[in-house]
């Protein structure tokens, strides 16, 4: 379906690629994750349009293949007055009347041979579409994700989740060759997660989907391409067993690296004795045996094992360090909070947060509560009450809100008093920016790292609550697990709206669970109970969670060269992943 080969790319500050290979093939379903800002949504765009690009190698596509997009972000269609079924149906509704229009010209055209060209192009393309059917088959799929009642409902009635999945549906339903989808699962709940992992899986075409959604990679996908540092690695098989691949084959190297060191410091020890007995003695056998030998060590340096592929990206997020407060003292109360827009989302809503307390709100999509972290962010209701000398961090999933997206990286910085550009290098590097990304303009930023931005910003102020609304969206893996460190360590208190269940239940105390249009206070045990009974496989997150920490310890023992410990833990690990397979 698709063959990279030797693919090079660069922006004028920034190398993306050097040399990468791959291959997709029919039916494949292939996830492609990386470290934020690698470069993902440029090669997938370079795929679909490659003709924008001046690049060096080939990117070859089979004549027949058609691609189907669904972007990251919403498009506008969301704001027109169209009913679930005429947005689904419109790009056949504009094929059959565009074959009209042409069966008309046909009766006047002097060029007979073009006008039936055309007629024929748009006769393949709707049998292609399978577009026949395609009544019956939107039905179909509306009834898999649980909107057969939506038919008939209006587009701007819809929760942003509920319409993220239509996106999705819209392009399945023309039946592409090829579907390439950027973060189709940012901002989705669980039930609509559940949904997306539903469509993914009947999906009978080849997909390419770029994601850092951990339940998705688990479920969905046969395939992995892994973009890092300009290169790339392809695995056949799913994103557990690579993970578990990538660990025993980092054990592996590192013990044949350890093998080469030794051999490089005994070479070393060697050489040093030489050039002393040289210096003493002025003998030219001794000289050339010398000469041999620095030779045979500049070869073992050559050789040696490299680190592993992938030397991950993990940032070092920090969070503001503040002084302890008294665990009794209030840092926000809200008594009696409403919100309505056409119809009332949220009332009677009563909350009381602690210093040093982490809640997260939880609920389906479209129920309030960007709203409501956004109102207590104004702090301009008298239903909300900020507490004396409490400062405030906001970290919005409108990246625009808190960042000037036409300022440059080291621009936005500057005015937060950063007086040399040498010191906001230094700063952001904790971050994974590179000096190269820090004179592009924000707006240019992917969405992970406009998110590392908001949360660089935060670390460089005195805020003892923070506001976090979906603050996982768009970030990789590494930067998900780097950001429950940093809120485990945070003193303060944090209110977040999250829909990542293992986000969730790592950093929150508790949750308030929007239910019947307020907010219901739950423990976080209770809260895995609902989560298990409604969305997802009690054995396998709990088994999921067990796999995270045994591949965090492995990394430990990696980093402190522990190649014994860390094989006997991924022995446990292998355990744990034959055991996550059969809960599938």
């Amino acid at each position: 379906m698709i063959q990279v080969q030797n693919l090079s790319y660069e922006f004028p500050t920034k190398e993306l690629y050097k040399n990468i290979s791959f291959t997709l093939e029919e039916g494949q379903h292939c996830a492609f994750i990386g470290s934020n800002g690698t470069g993902k949504t440029t090669l997938v765009d370079m795929i679909i349009d490659p003709e924008k690009y001046l690049y060096d190698g080939k990117i070859i596509k089979s004549d027949e293949c058609r691609i189907g997009y669904v972007n990251q972000f919403s498009k506008s269609e969301k704001e027109q007055e169209k009913t679930v079924f005429e947005y689904l149906s419109e790009r056949f509704i504009e094929n059959q009347e565009e074959t009209a229009r042409v069966c008309d010209e046909m009766a006047t055209a002097e060029d007979l041979d073009s006008v039936f060209e055309r007629y024929q192009k748009l006769l393949d393309l709707f049998q292609a579409m399978d577009g026949d059917n395609y009544e019956s088959n939107i039905k179909k799929q509306l009834h898999l994700i649980g909107m057969e009642d939506h038919e008939n409902i209006e587009i701007s009635k819809l929760s942003g989740g509920e319409y993220k999945l239509l996106q999705v549906v819209k392009e399945m339903l023309l039946q592409p060759n090829l579907l390439v989808m950027d973060e189709p699962d940012v901002f989705l709940d669980f039930e609509n997660i559940n949904n997306l992992c539903r469509l993914i899986n009947n999906y009978q075409g080849t997909m390419l989907v770029i994601t850092h959604n951990r339940y998705l990679l688990n479920h969905c996908f046969n395939k992995i391409l892994h973009l890092e540092n300009t290169d790339i690695q392809e695995f056949d098989g799913n994103y557990t067993e690579y993970n578990f691949a990538l660990l025993q084959k980092k054990i592996e190297l590192q013990e044949l690296a350890a093998a080469d060191q030794e051999e490089i410091e005994r070479t070393e020890k060697m050489v040093e004795h030489m050039r002393k007995e040289a210096t003493r003695k002025d003998i030219a056998s001794l000289g050339r045996a010398l000469n041999a030998k620095v030779t045979h060590l500049e070869r073992l340096r050559a050789r040696a094992i490299k680190l592993p592929f992938v030397d991950i990206r993990l940032p070092k997020i920090t969070l503001p360090e503040i002084e302890d407060k008294p665990e009794t003292e209030e840092v926000l109360s809200i008594s009696g909070y409403e919100v309505a827009f056409n119809e009332t989302l949220l009332e009677n809503v009563d909350l009381e947060l602690k210093a040093g307390e982490k809640i997260a709100i939880v609920g389906a999509n479209g129920t309030g509560k960007t709203t409501l972290l956004r109102d207590i962010y104004k702090n301009e209701s008298s239903s909300i009450r900020i507490g004396e000398d409490v400062e405030i961090g906001f970290l919005s999933q409108l990246h625009g809100e808190m960042l000037n997206e036409e300022n440059t990286v080291y621009e936005e910085m500057e005015e937060l008093g950063f007086e040399r550009k040498a010191d906001i290098q230094e700063y952001l590097k904790e971050y994974c920016f590179e000096n190269e990304t820090l004179t592009q303009k924000i707006g240019q930023l992917s969405g992970g790292e406009q998110n590392l931005l908001q949360l660089a910003k935060i670390a460089l102020s005195n805020a003892d609550l923070l506001l976090l609304d979906e603050p996982t969206s768009h970030l990789d893996t590494y930067s998900q697990i780097a950001l429950e460190k940093a809120l485990a360590d945070y003193k303060g208190a944090v209110l977040m709206v999250a829909h990542d269940f293992y986000h969730i239940v790592n950093v929150a105390d508790y949750v308030m669970f929007v239910e019947d249009k307020t907010l219901r206070k739950m423990r976080i045990r209770s809260f895995r109970k609902m989560i298990y009974d409604k969305h997802f496989n009690k054995d396998y997150l709990e088994l999921e969670q067990k796999k995270k920490e045994l591949e965090t310890r492995i990394a430990s023992c990696l980093r402190d060269k522990n190649t014994e410990t860390a094989k006997e833990l991924c022995e446990k690990l292998e355990e744990v992943i034959i055991k996550m397979e059969k809960c599938k």
